[in-house]
């Protein structure tokens, strides 16, 4: 439920697209988000810094989208905040001192300290590739094409892609209580 609720907008954008084009589409997912941002917050009190920006970053690039009737601008929005994601993670370890995954999944799983910082640079390197893929593919392919893109090939790329993550973590998990004998 989670997942879908993450990328009810890129459903709904999808939906609207295929039935009335890019500028309701991209209207659709701005309410989608702003939505997104209300529930969270009267469900939980707070609302995630990812959401936040994803909430600005489909703002300013949806806005321009619709302002300047440019389809361009959307095209933008995830390359956007994929980098923005890539970003804040080197920038996190780099100058923060801070482990952007481990903040993440603290309490979920215990990893080595060099594993850490694996993954932290492999998210980082993902978004990036994300976000260079989205580029290429919107701009060198249909309207139409991008779309389907956004939603299924993104999507399948990020599930695929944490697979292999818990594949490649499940080897290092560090064990959270000794094997009790019956």
């Amino acid at each position: 439920m989670k997942i879908l609720f993450d990328i009810f907008p890129v459903i709904l954008f999808f939906v609207v697209f295929k039935l009335f084009g890019v500028y309701p589409a991209t209207a659709a997912a701005i309410a989608a988000t702003i939505i997104q941002v209300v529930w969270v917050k009267w469900k939980h009190g707070k609302v995630d810094t990812t959401l936040w920006v994803s909430l600005g970053i489909i703002v300013v690039f949806g806005g321009a989208t619709l302002l300047l009737h440019n389809e361009n601008f959307i095209k933008w929005k995830p390359t956007a905040l994929y980098w923005f994601f890539a970003i804040a993670i080197l920038f996190s370890r780099a100058f923060l001192d801070k482990n952007v995954m481990r903040m993440l999944l603290t309490g979920k799983i215990e990893l080595p300290d060099k594993i850490w910082h694996y993954l932290n640079y492999t998210w980082s390197g993902f978004f990036t590739m994300l976000g260079c893929l989205n580029l290429y593919v919107a701009f060198n392919f249909s309207m139409d094409t991008w779309v389907d893109f956004k939603l299924f090939g993104t999507t399948g790329l990020m599930l695929l892609f944490i697979l292999l993550q818990a594949v490649y973590l499940s080897k290092h998990i560090k064990a959270d209580h000794q094997d009790k004998p019956d």
